[in-house]
């Protein structure tokens, strides 16, 4: 509604249209004419009134049909109509009713009755507005809460639920753009899997993943690992990107040796039902390119570098229930966990042999 009401008065009588116009006058109104249904038609799509005073007996287009086809008009906002006419019968009334007026009155037309009658149908024009208004802003906020949930969903993919929501506040994006940063990595998988998937059935195999999944995930979690992903028995997790963290060594080793204590126990449960998995874990420290990559409306955080490779390369030579880290995260972990050196390792990709130990336990 504009902020002084606009009123388009529609008569082929120029004397009647004077006459409304001089009663509404005085009260502030935005005042326009019309001098048959045709302009009447052209004015309401130019100007946009928040209310028409149309008399019904008009040359060319009567009030009716002009009436009728306002509010067909999907163009156009909702605006009243108060039909003017000089045939006071029941049938008139109807038809201009049913055609969508909102209100009518009869000629001569009452000072009293005309202001009363403009200022009701203007308040339900401002109502009306007020509720549109509210409609397409809860609309806006229905829609963008929408985007946040799919955005946050995204997101909760690959990194603990508290650095998500940093990584969603304002600015927060910005962490997942691509950048240097040195990190801790974890890798991690299943021993024996391979060939169990090719002998179990898949129904057991999908039970053992599950299950593993559950187990795993909430000790990432705790200690708000950035999970990069999960693909299978496999599993790669970072520390200090794209959240900085304190002692991302140390919370690294701490996640891995609780993950193998879980693991353990869901072994055994595994073992009784005859399936022989185990459990190795890789963990190196070192600079990775890191950032969000994305495809078909899909996106991931990775990490790309030679302390994956390494972290990777260390899985892989872990045996069952070991937990091997390279010298950087050695002398990261010495004061917090008990380890044994397990010589340098050659590796696959790495022209010099890796000294590498292996953690037993964290200290008391």
């Amino acid at each position: 509604m504009h902020s002084t009401p606009r009123i388009l008065i529609v008569d082929d009588n120029e004397t009647n249209r004077d006459i409304l116009m001089a009663r509404l006058g005085p009260q502030g109104y935005e005042l326009t004419q019309a001098a048959d249904g045709e302009e009447a038609l052209a004015a309401a799509k130019e100007q946009l009134p928040d209310l028409i005073l149309l008399d019904i007996m008009m040359p060319k287009i009567d009030g009716i049909e002009v009436c009728k086809r306002i509010k067909a008009d999907t163009t156009m906002p909702f605006t009243p109509i108060i039909l003017c006419t000089a045939k006071a019968d029941s049938k008139t009334v109807v038809a201009g009713l049913e055609a969508g007026a909102d209100e009518y009155l009869t000629k001569p037309i009452d000072q009293m009755a005309l202001v009363a009658r403009v200022k009701s149908v203007l308040r339900l024009k401002q109502l009306h507005d007020q509720v549109t208004d509210m409609n397409k802003n809860l609309e806006q906020r229905v829609t963008d809460q929408l985007g946040e949930i799919e955005r946050m969903s995204g997101l909760k993919r690959f990194l603990a639920p508290q650095i998500a929501e940093l990584v969603m506040s304002a600015g927060g994006e910005k962490l997942l753009e691509s950048h240097r940063k040195d990190v801790t990595i974890v890798f991690c998988d299943l021993r024996g899997f391979t060939s169990f998937a090719e002998t179990a059935e898949p129904e057991e195999v999908m039970t053992v993943l599950r299950e593993y999944h559950d187990g795993l995930a909430g000790i990432i979690n705790d200690h708000e690992g950035t999970l990069e992903r999960f693909a299978g028995d496999g599993l790669m997790v970072l520390f200090n990107d794209p959240m900085p963290c304190a002692n991302p060594c140390e919370r690294g080793v701490k996640m891995a040796v609780q993950m193998r204590e879980r693991v353990v126990e869901l072994a055994a449960k595994w073992k009784k039902l005859g399936h022989d998995l185990g459990f190795g874990v890789g963990i190196a420290h070192g600079y990775a390119t890191l950032g969000r990559v994305s495809s078909e409306g899909r996106f991931d955080y990775t990490a790309i570098g030679r302390v994956v490779n390494l972290a990777a390369r260390l899985c892989g030579e872990a045996k069952s229930g070991q937990i091997l880290i390279d010298g950087k995260v050695h002398m990261a972990v010495e004061t917090l966990a008990e380890t044994a050196s397990v010589g340098e390792l050659e590796l696959k990709g790495f022209t010099r042999p890796i000294a590498t130990f292996d953690v037993r336990a964290i200290r008391s």
